[in-house]
């Protein structure tokens, strides 16, 4: 007999879920992590960035805005403080993925597990000690790595975990790359004085986001005064010992030049962990891009052997991670389940102003065959967003111009990344944007953009 009926390989967001919810549909479960309980997000990523970021906003408040919020007198803002906030915060919510796993009855196994046979996996504690787990089913959430492009990493090489570890800033710093964890990392650290630079190898900030959303968030950064290098690409990076020499060049081809600062932060991306934890024992089918392959139910070619989250490259999510081993779970209990619509998927962005989207930008829509109608609604016309003293960016819906289905919902500006639920519903659901204009919104409110755009396509907004 098995001593589980299942094993989770991973305790990050989609593992510690996918565990909670196998249990409370009656399994006996084990997690097996070697490092990280809740994973990178919990302890080095999305949790403990934001606590960083909260700080950075009210430093910007300080430093750039007091006379427009009636603050008087001399106040500053210091990191080191910030950054103990931010561990503290993380190691309250990991404190918390404890207790749950605890209040499952699961059982947490500490140490590197791989995978020996397709029901039995071998644990190496720190100390070396090795003892074998048997299961009848696995789920393997094993995460991701870092890419680095070529860049050797050392002390003034990091990536996004050295530097969210780091109690102290450089006073210089070049980022290779401005997607989510480039932004944010510049506005956290240009905001206690950082001089910051990024290289970005695509033509526009933010490139997975519609482009007039990467618009009007260089615009707010070259006001932050963070230095932007779009098309550029990053050709060597030097660790000098007191600092980095970066040579980039320009993407399309050109005459090189070497920046130099402090510190490099290599903030590329990221590849599926599909190495050293034994996949080749048991066969595992990869894809084409080096990912463990699944099917709508998180199914491997491996019958009893799931995976989910990043090793599978779906989407490189911690909420996608979660909703994989929802539904993973529910299928290895024989529960009544959905495939995970990975073209709904809401996309999140914590620099200032925020980012939010999900569905297809206006150029996708037009790629995939649409007759396309965008409508945008600007944050400056809106009441709550003039009230918080935030009035930037704004809400663009692109929708079918026939039927007005919603295609996609864009944002940039004060907390937009709460309005995502309401836009995932109302396309998870089929309603049209003449529906969700329909919709009651509170008033005032920052969702009344949301509705507004919805106004626009429907032909008929009230506020602008």
């Amino acid at each position: 007999m098995a001593d589980f009926d299942v094993v989770v390989l991973g305790a990050g967001p989609g593992g510690y879920v996918a565990a909670i919810r196998a249990a409370q549909l009656g399994k006996s479960v084990a997690v097996v992590e070697k490092q990280y309980w809740g994973g990178v997000c919990l302890n080095v990523g999305c949790i403990p960035s934001k606590a960083l970021l909260k700080n950075a906003e009210l430093a910007h408040t300080l430093n750039h805005e007091k006379a427009k919020y009636g603050i008087e007198g001399d106040a500053t803002m210091s990191f080191g403080p910030t950054h103990k906030r931010s561990r503290q915060v993380s190691a309250g919510i990991v404190k918390g993925v404890h207790f749950l796993m605890k209040k499952n009855k699961i059982t947490e196994i500490d140490g590197w597990g791989t995978i020996t046979s397709p029901t039995s996996v071998e644990v190496e504690s720190d100390g070396g000690e090795k003892k074998t787990v048997t299961f009848d089913h696995l789920i393997i959430a094993a995460g991701a790595t870092v890419r680095t492009m070529g860049v050797q990493l050392s002390k003034n090489v990091v990536t996004y975990e050295e530097q969210i570890l780091d109690e102290n800033l450089p006073g210089s710093v070049i980022i290779g790359g401005s997607g989510a964890i480039g932004v944010e990392f510049a506005y956290v650290m240009a905001n206690f004085g950082v001089d910051v630079t990024i290289v970005e190898f695509l033509d526009r900030m933010v490139p997975t986001e519609e482009a007039d959303v990467s618009k009007e968030l260089a615009k707010h950064y070259k006001k932050l005064g963070v230095k932007v290098l779009t098309g550029t690409k990053v050709e060597n990076v030097e660790d000098t010992g007191s600092g980095v020499k970066v040579t980039v060049s320009p993407a399309a081809g050109g005459e090189q030049q070497v920046l130099e600062a402090d510190r490099f932060l290599a903030a590329f991306g990221f590849a599926p962990r599909t190495q050293g934890y034994g996949l080749e024992n048991i066969g595992v089918q990869l894809t084409e891009r080096g990912a463990i392959e699944i099917d709508d139910y998180c199914r491997t070619n491996v019958p009893n052997v799931y995976a989910i989250g990043d090793c599978t490259a779906k989407m490189m999510l911690a909420h996608v991670a979660e909703a994989m081993g929802i539904v993973a779970a529910e299928t290895i209990a024989g529960a009544e389940t959905m495939p995970v619509d990975y073209a709904n998927i809401p996309r999140a962005t914590y620099c200032h102003p925020q980012i939010a989207s999900m569905g297809l930008s206006e150029a996708q829509a037009k790629d995939a065959g649409h007759e396309v109608k965008t409508a945008s609604f600007p944050f400056t016309a809106n009441g709550k967003a003039q009230g918080l003293g935030e009035g930037v960016g704004f809400v663009k819906v692109v929708a079918d111009a026939k039927y007005h289905e919603i295609l996609g919902v864009h944002m940039i500006g004060p907390d937009v990344t709460e309005l995502l639920p309401a836009a995932n519903v109302a396309k998870q659901w089929d309603l049209t944007a003449d529906e969700v204009s329909r919709t009651v919104f509170a008033h005032p409110t920052l969702g009344e953009a949301l509705k507004e755009a919805m106004h626009g396509i429907a032909g008929h907004m009230i506020n602008f």
